[in-house]
């Protein structure tokens, strides 16, 4: 067997879309699974919508995962003087015929036909011109397409590795065109000349080219090239059964980027819509384990369901598996670009930040979630979220004896550890007759300014002694005014 070549050809007219990073990935994973190479290839023939932006988007998109190519990236408009030399070899050699009739002809035929006879197909009437006629045609610069001749024979088949057997009955194709009579080429001709010349052993795409594909292996075999296999994957949907699209939120890749979502669990994500590995398996796989797994015979018949609640999840599950030493750049820069510290001060103190991110990402599901559950660790004042203060301090004057009485105590405690703190809270809850509930809801506004908060032992170790009595001496302050005002 020959050496697996799979590619992705995206067109750049847009940013990289969940569902064509998803046929990127799945291409991708069975070249690295069978010592094959992995290509790609920029389709920019359409110059009126192609941008370089959307070029460097798509570029940037494939990096962020991880997915690399082994060869220098084929751009497509390059290509076009081959492109024209396989459509004049095709007239050359009996399979395609040049086309003179102009498109308001076609049109009129067309609703003729519709109006009469039902469905419309070309008639080949340019293909029963005589050979003089039609070099005095060309000689004379009247412009004309080319149409590739469909074979007189019943149908064109092949056996899908998503689908299975799959045939097009000749009846239901025409003569297609494969050269504009500007000279330049179908979407047809280009894939497959390209293809060819790429070597591509694997065609692995969505299934919404599934009707290009008889066409393309009829041309394949017209230009006396092997034919690919082809694997066709089911399209995504959102959580209500249809076609994922932007009313069903993020599709870029890029949005979930900003979003908080590590490169590892869109992979990992994106790998289990339409592919599973058979038989019972862990749902949470990294990159090398998607890898050792990945085949064909997985590829899913049925349609995908994005569920963006199960990315989230699935995203934690990565950030509480992920080595702090990788982990913490990554929020270091967001933090930094949330206004809280800067990378230097953070990455400064890497045991300190480390503690904090253990503490954070349990509760997290998003590199986002942790730099906002951070927020309250950073600076050295805090904002009062309003609701959690008007519920823990809803009495001020029975809210500021127990924060004062936990301040007198914490500032006793030597070492600054929960084997001496948690004494010490314990014996002012005692002392005050209220469960230690009662004693951390007021404490825990006081320390972070909100109403949940990871464990107060916890909360008091990150801040440190002087942070923590800092806070609770503020908080005080604002419980006097609070009193002053009711």
């Amino acid at each position: 067997m020959p050496t697996p070549r799979l590619r992705f050809a995206p067109s750049p007219t847009g940013y990289l879309h969940v569902g064509g990073a998803r046929t990127a990935l799945f291409n991708w994973l069975y070249a690295r699974r069978h010592g094959g190479q992995f290509l790609l290839r920029v389709e920019d023939t359409d110059k009126a919508r192609s941008t370089e932006e959307s070029t460097r988007a798509i570029f940037e998109g494939l990096q962020w995962l991880g997915l690399d190519w082994d060869e220098e990236v084929v751009y497509q408009g390059a290509n076009v003087a081959r492109h024209r030399a396989d459509a004049e070899r095709l007239v050359a050699d009996g399979h395609a015929y040049r086309c003179f009739c102009t498109p308001a002809e076609i049109e009129e035929r067309r609703k003729h036909a519709e109006a009469t006879e039902g469905a419309f197909k070309y008639d080949r009437r340019c293909d029963r011109l005589p050979a003089d006629e039609v070099a005095r045609r060309v000689a004379a610069g009247v412009p004309s397409v080319v149409r590739f001749r469909v074979p007189d024979v019943q149908s064109t088949g092949w056996n899908d590795l998503v689908h299975g057997a799959i045939s097009f009955p000749h009846k239901d194709i025409e003569d297609f065109v494969i050269l504009r009579s500007d000279g330049t080429p179908i979407y047809n001709l280009a894939v497959t000349s390209d293809d060819i010349a790429m070597h591509i052993t694997l065609v692995m795409r969505g299934d919404d080219h599934i009707s290009n594909t008889p066409k393309q292996i009829m041309l394949y075999r017209a230009l006396g090239a092997d034919l690919p296999q082809f694997a066709h994957l089911p399209m995504i949907h959102g959580t209500d059964g249809k076609k994922l699209s932007k009313r069903h939120g993020a599709t870029a890749v890029a949005d979930w980027q900003h979003e908080g979502i590590l490169p590892q669990t869109m992979v990992n994500f994106l790998a289990l819509l339409g592919w599973s590995p058979g038989g019972e398996f862990n749902e949470v796989m990294t990159i090398e384990e998607l890898v050792a797994k990945f085949d064909a015979d997985g590829l899913l018949k049925k349609a995908s369901v994005f569920d963006t609640k199960k990315l989230e999840w699935m995203n934690g599950q990565h950030l509480g598996r992920m080595p702090l030493d990788e982990l913490g750049p990554l929020v270091a820069r967001k933090i930094a670009a949330d206004g809280g510290a800067t990378e230097h001060e953070l990455l400064a103190r890497p045991a300190w930040f480390h503690a904090l991110l253990e503490l954070l990402r349990v509760r997290s599901r998003t590199v986002d979630d942790i730099v906002r559950q951070a927020r309250p660790y950073l600076g050295a004042t805090v904002t009062y979220d309003a609701q959690a203060a008007a519920k823990a301090w809803k009495e001020p004057a029975e809210a500021r004896g127990l924060v004062a009485d936990a301040r007198v105590a914490l500032a006793a405690c030597t070492p600054w550890e929960p084997a001496a703190i948690e004494p010490a809270l314990k014996a002012v809850a005692e002392a005050r007759g209220v469960g230690t509930g009662k004693l951390f809801g007021p404490m825990r506004v006081a320390l972070t300014g909100e109403a949940n908060s990871p464990g107060m032992f916890d909360v008091l170790g990150i801040l440190g002694r002087d942070v923590a009595l800092a806070r609770l001496d503020a908080a005080l302050v604002e419980l006097d005014r609070r009193i002053g005002a009711s």
